[in-house]
């Protein structure tokens, strides 16, 4: 019985969160389009917001991908533009669920990122104290120069 009585408490306990929750947004926007801006004015105001910018923002994204793809034709990428300016929901959802997880363009450009990261991390800096001291040995640098951008390298 104890333990039922637990449980019972444990899932009811995040649902009347929820009911109270939504009790208090509902009735602090009861006076919406009244002569006060309320709290939960702005707090709408906020969320309506947020959710128009991660709307543009999606559609940035797909027409960006949709540009990008060198594995869309011309009059496919246009076919895709038309589709999202007149049926923007529609046509993102679309997009969305059409497009491949990753295209070979997709793999080659991962590679390259991995190649330039890969040769950042192999650089280390006593190599570059070591071209240093070549090019204070070679007179392509001064003294106080090879001081200066050694003090700046250790730092």
């Amino acid at each position: 019985m104890i333990h039922q009585l637990a449980t019972t408490t444990r899932t009811t306990r995040p649902v009347a969160l929820l009911a109270l929750a939504a009790t208090l947004l509902l009735a602090g926007c009861a006076q919406v389009g009244g002569p006060t801006y309320t709290f939960w004015d702005a707090v709408w105001t906020l969320v309506i917001f947020f959710f128009w910018v991660m709307l543009i923002w999606i559609f940035i994204a797909i027409f960006a991908d949709i540009f990008r793809r060198n594995d869309l034709s011309g009059g496919w990428k246009a076919i895709w533009i038309i589709l999202l300016v007149f049926l923007p929901f529609l046509g993102a959802l679309i997009y969305i669920i059409s497009r491949p997880k990753v295209t070979p363009q997709d793999v080659t450009m991962m590679a390259q990122a991995e190649a330039a990261s890969t040769a950042a991390a192999s650089v280390s800096t006593a190599d570059e104290l070591a071209k240093l001291a070549q090019l204070k040995e070679s007179g392509a640098i001064t003294v106080p120069e090879y001081e200066a951008l050694k003090a700046k390298l250790i730092s």
